[in-house]
Formats: structure tokens, C-alpha cells, sequence
């Protein structure tokens, strides 16, 4: 079944709308319209044939200066993919201070080339 539908791309601050056409069982991009850089051609094909997302969220932390530190994927994961990445991340539970910023958390959660690391230090309370 072909689809028709309108994006806004977000790869540069433009936020050109991009129509395209595409195969919606096959995911695969017939046509599009729209895009006024490159940037926008590669963003619509990734984005009909393999969408890809990073996730922000925090982590509850015990004993620290703070109760909770917000982490981050370091690359962008298939969008198939983040519930099962988040699973492993709420299966950390609640983790003890310090944690540095940069600290790598999980590694390749959900078989995924990406790192979860810290974004927010928490110093020992």
C-alpha cells in the first residue's frame, strides 16, 4: 500500500516540510518533495526505511546531592528498539552516588551500538 505523508525535517534549523511517498509494508521511499539541503534527502529516507532515535531520561540515585541524574544514549537506536532499551535502563533500580558525568551506565543495551551514559553528576550528599 502506497502512503502519502508530510514530515518536518530536523536536521538544520530550516525544518523544511517534506512530502513523501512511500511503500508503507516494505518501508521503502518512492518519492519526496520539499527539502531545500542534502541533510533533508538522507533525513526522509532514514526516516521512512530505518527511523532512529536517541533517548534522554534519568536515573533514581541513593545517598547523592541529588535524588535522580539524567542519562543518554550516546548514539541514535533503531526506533524499534527503545522500549527494550528503557526496560534495561529502569532495570538498574536505584543507583548509589557519586556518578561522574560521562560514566557509561549500560553498554550496547538491547543489542544496540550505543552507550547509556550519565549527563548530570551527582556528588556524594
Amino acid at each position: 500500500m502506497t502512503m502519502k505523508g508530510e514530515f518536518v525535517c530536523v536536521m538544520c534549523p530550516n525544518g523544511c516540510q517534506i512530502d513523501a511517498e512511500y511503500e508503507k509494508e516494505t518501508a521503502k521511499l518512492i518519492a519526496f518533495s520539499g527539502n531545500t539541503c542534502p541533510k533533508g534527502a538522507e533525513w526522509i529516507k532514514q526516516e521512512i526505511e530505518s527511523p532512529m532515535r536517541t533517548i534522554a531520561t534519568s536515573v533514581l540515585v541513593a545517598g547523592g546531592d541529588f535524588t535522580s541524574a539524567s542519562v543518554r544514549t550516546t548514539r541514535p537506536i533503531p526506533r524499534d528498539k527503545i522500549f527494550k532499551v528503557m526496560d534495561e535502563i529502569r532495570a538498574l533500580g536505584t543507583l548509589t552516588a557519586p556518578l561522574s558525568i560521562g560514566q557509561a551506565l549500560l553498554r550496547n543495551p538491547a543489542g544496540t551500538d550505543t552507550d547509556v551514559v550519565v549527563t548530570r553528576g551527582v556528588g556524594v550528599a
